[in-house]
């Protein structure tokens, strides 16, 4: 398939010009059409005022309506200097690009008393009139209540279930809990001690297949070291044996190299296939010219598959290429924070952020390159392009990407019979418009999408459990609902 040009940046302005959510699958030309529709409009289109620069250029990391500004930590102040000192020059680390290069000193100038004086308005202490006043919502095929499971969380990032309807949840904070049958939380002892700071924490939890027998479980993790004064990061997989409530054997069966300044795009979902293998994802850390497309040594923008001691499989596809880091299944990713596997193919299904627009869906295939950053359907957050190719020969298309990014974490297929209406649908978390979406399949092929739950919460995670009902989990305040259809 030819390359297609990008045509300037991505907008969503005020007027509408970009109406809904616009997606589509790689291979569907009428959908790069639709793309390049969108895509056009920027050039076109002035930024007109603050509102809409906020909305274009920040709600996608600090929200639509600036919550997530409010009662947080000012980590380079609070005055309008220091923001403006922020979005003029950004925080490379922390994932903050600049905008002084697109962005006049009026524009910035005006972004910062919009931000700063939206948030003199903002009511801390009720909800808002688009926040759902009922547990109880009517979805396109069934009636579905969210029954609250467990709360008292702050930033809850993966989930697993226990026997006797108990459950184990990671909090970013670095907290592990076992949600008892009561839903109680009870602490559980012995965890990796995490660099909890931007992206990073205690992040993603899975259980051993023989977890009956042999009581293992799987944490990922910001692992962190100090190196000249620097504090340097890097996504890690430890090993561990629950007893009760504690955490004995703790051992690092993998540990991404190399380590970063950054603090951001840790990836860190992980699944285990129907080879007994664990599959898992690691982020680019924000690096994307030196790590996605850098195989020899370097594990970050990957996923990889290993043994559960940590050995690697014999026919992991680069294993004979001994200047290759043998446990990368495919690369070419930017930050995946979806991960599951398909009931009835067995594929390993991934969903990863992408950038201002271009947020994919992918099935893992091994020794393929998913193309990030040289071909993407978005743009860097402050306007400028990545690329201007959305395809190449050798690099593989998404199943599916969305425009603009709906910040995708959590990914799961529906099965069983409880939701009938939904089994086989694609189900993934949006961090950004803090909803669940549902992606009608059809030959592996996105056909219709349903917003489900809107306003519910930044969706951090959602698994299909043994007991054949869906779980989501939301954050700040965190809480962990089951999804129970209403007759």
């Amino acid at each position: 398939m030819a390359s297609i040009k990008r045509i300037g940046a991505f907008a969503i302005t005020g007027a509408g010009l970009m109406i809904g959510f616009g997606f589509g699958n790689g291979t569907d030309d009428a959908a790069k059409k639709n793309l390049l529709v969108n895509v056009a409009h920027r050039d076109a289109v002035l930024l007109a005022d603050p509102a809409t620069n906020y909305k274009n250029l920040c709600a996608g990391c600090h929200g639509e309506k600036i919550d997530m500004f409010v009662d947080r930590k000012w980590k380079f102040g609070n005055k309008k200097e220091d923001l403006i000192r922020s979005v003029t020059f950004g925080h490379a680390n922390e994932g903050m690009p600049a905008f002084g290069e697109s962005l006049t000193d009026k524009e910035i100038n005006g972004l910062a008393d919009y931000i700063l004086n939206a948030i003199k308005n903002v009511d801390k202490y009720t909800k808002t009139a688009t926040e759902p006043i009922s547990d109880v919502f009517k979805t396109e095929e069934m009636t579905i209540k969210l029954e609250t499971v467990a709360e008292g969380l702050d930033i809850p990032w993966g989930m697993a279930f226990l026997p006797a309807g108990e459950m184990l949840v990671t909090d970013r904070n670095g907290k592990f809990y076992k949600v008892k049958a009561d839903k109680s939380l009870q602490l559980i002892n012995g965890v990796p001690e995490v660099l909890a700071k931007g992206q990073g924490g205690l992040l993603d939890i899975a259980l051993d297949p023989k977890f009956s027998v042999n009581k293992l479980i799987y944490l990922s993790y910001s692992k962190y070291k100090n190196v000249d004064g620097a504090v340097l990061a890097t996504t890690a997989i430890m090993r561990a044996k629950l007893d009760g409530n504690t955490l004995s054997e703790q051992k690092d069966i993998f540990v991404a190299e190399p380590y970063s300044k950054t603090q951001h795009h840790y990836g860190s979902r992980m699944q285990f296939g129907k080879d007994g293998y664990l599959y898992f994802s690691v982020g680019d850390r924000g690096n994307e010219q030196g790590n996605p497309q850098e195989i020899k040594g370097n594990s970050l923008g990957k996923v990889h598959r290993i043994k559960s001691d940590g050995s690697i499989p014999a026919d992991n596809p680069f294993v004979k290429n001994k200047r290759v880091s043998p446990s990368i299944y495919a690369y070419g990713h930017r930050n995946p924070q979806g991960m599951t596997i398909h009931p009835v193919t067995g594929k390993i299904w991934t969903n990863e952020h992408g950038p201002r627009g271009g947020d994919e869906v992918n099935i893992e295939e091994p020794g393929k390159n998913y193309g990030w950053p040289v071909i993407t359907y978005g743009i860097n957050y402050n306007g400028k392009p990545i690329s201007n190719l959305t395809a190449k020969e050798g690099m593989v298309q998404p199943v599916h990407y969305w425009i603009p990014s709906i910040g995708p974490s959590g990914l799961a297929i529906v099965t069983g019979d409880k939701y009938k209406n939904w089994k086989g649908n694609l189900l993934s978390g949006s961090l950004r418009f803090k909803f669940l979406q549902r992606s009608v399949l059809k030959d592996n092929k996105v056909v219709k999408e349903e917003i489900l739950f809107k306003n519910i919460g930044r969706v951090r995670d959602v698994r299909m459990a043994p007991d054949g009902f869906i779980y989501i989990a939301v954050e700040s305040p965190g809480k962990i609902y089951k999804l129970v259809p209403q007759l």
